[in-house]
């Protein structure tokens, strides 16, 4: 099993999303439910070595986290509803939530913390913020790279996000009509697509980490999928719930190929095919025909439908990139992610020749959302060097590698370099 130290660690990276997510059910204070969550993973680090690891480690954790919540509203001599509220659950947990088995179902506590934290009274950037914050456990420069904003501006929406949970949470009555701890069904829809938003977010980053040692962060990716299962059983008639469940099963069939034995990022055009998830494929275009059939395609279908065209092709050159341009034009109808555009010149840069892509990319250039970023470098960089313009793609290669934040990405941008 590992050291204590290790345990802990594992632990708190599977389930502190649960264990806030339960915590602010209870306490209806998202900062205070991080406080009593992390002071439960304190008290894990200082008993565990000594006293052996729990059979029930999750478990373990909520229970002394509970055990401090109600002695925080003891002290405080306040809240006094609150109080009996956990001290009846505390008496009453059946032995099976004790437990804390899988559950896929709206009861789940991550879904139930996402559906919180994207509660209306917050603005957009600052539910998707907050969110990543508490749920995906993201830091705040994860979550600007992830939104290519600066960092201080993600600090301030989880800071004002928190402030006005908090704000909401006191307020909010029985006779309200809407519970603070769970949503209504119109106000679930309402939210979802702040909370697909999230989930995909929490996948990206797992996918391609922004920063750090590791190319990957598997835990993450495996952790939105959950949750896009937990979503697509919570709408089950919403096209876009299936599709974003397809995106991530697709994109997610090609992790093993994407590192080698070492966890050096492997392109696209240089990875073994053979290592594809076929099981991940087959879950994805089921999904995605389940999107398809219930509606229009909406953004993640879209991207769903991109990624089935990767994982079936046999080979980079098999590649349908017509399809696939294609599929990126309607795309870019729907949205005007810098991101897209830029995917967008990349495919037709494949499907018409790395001139055209070349001029698309320029195109976006003056674009706020990818200056000071890698991305457009990068691409610059693969398309000149498929012109022959092998002085100029090292020059974009290295300076794409200058702005890299994440090790294993630089290291390829600089090895590219080289290679010309």
């Amino acid at each position: 099993m590992g050291s204590a130290d290790e345990v802990v660690a594992a632990v708190w990276r599977e389930q502190s999303a649960r264990l806030v997510g339960g915590l602010l059910r209870l306490t209806r204070d998202a900062d205070l439910a991080q406080d009593l969550a992390h002071d439960a993973m304190v008290a894990a680090l200082e008993q565990w070595p000594s006293a052996g690891v729990p059979e029930n480690p999750a478990a373990w954790l909520m229970a002394v986290a509970r055990r401090r919540a109600v002695d925080h509203f003891r002290r405080a001599e306040r809240h006094e509803r609150a109080e009996t509220r956990i001290a009846h659950e505390l008496r009453t947990a059946s032995r099976e939530e004790e437990q804390m088995p899988e559950v896929d179902t709206v009861d789940d506590d991550t879904l139930r913390l996402m559906l919180l934290t994207c509660h209306p009274a917050l603005t957009t950037e600052s539910q998707v913020a907050l969110t990543l914050r508490l749920v995906g456990g993201l830091t705040s420069r994860e979550i600007a790279r992830a939104f290519l904003v600066p960092e201080d501006t993600v600090a301030r929406r989880i800071t004002r996000a928190r402030t006005t949970l908090a704000w909401v949470a006191r307020t909010t009555t029985a006779d309200d009509g809407e519970p603070f701890d769970l949503p209504g069904p119109a106000a679930r829809r309402q939210r979802l697509p702040t909370v697909m938003n999230v989930v995909y977010l929490v996948f990206t980053e797992g996918y391609a980490a922004t920063a750090g040692e590791d190319w990957m962060r598997p835990a993450l990716c495996d952790e939105a999928i959950r949750l896009g299962r937990l979503v697509t059983t919570l709408f089950p008639d919403e096209p876009e719930a299936s599709g974003l469940l397809a995106l991530m099963w697709l994109q997610s069939s090609r992790a093993g190929a994407r590192t080698d034995g070492d966890g050096a990022a492997v392109l696209l055009e240089q990875q073994d095919r053979g290592r594809f998830d076929r099981d991940a494929i087959r879950r994805g275009t089921e999904a995605l025909g389940r999107a398809l059939s219930a509606g229009p395609p909406g953004p993640y279908t879209l991207q769903a439908a991109i990624a089935a065209c990767h994982a079936r092709a046999a080979s980079v050159r098999d590649t349908d990139w017509a399809t696939i341009a294609g599929l990126y034009d309607a795309l870019a109808h729907l949205t005007a992610s810098p991101i897209v555009l830029l995917n967008r010149a990349v495919a037709h840069g494949m499907h018409a020749g790395p001139d055209v892509g070349l001029r698309l990319a320029d195109e976006l250039a003056a674009l706020p959302g990818l200056r000071g970023h890698h991305h457009l470098p990068s691409v610059r960089a693969e398309l000149l060097s498929r012109l022959g313009r092998h002085a100029e793609a090292r020059r974009e290669f290295r300076h794409a590698a200058g702005l890299a934040t994440n090790a294993r990405e630089r290291d390829l941008l600089l090895g590219r370099a080289e290679q010309l």
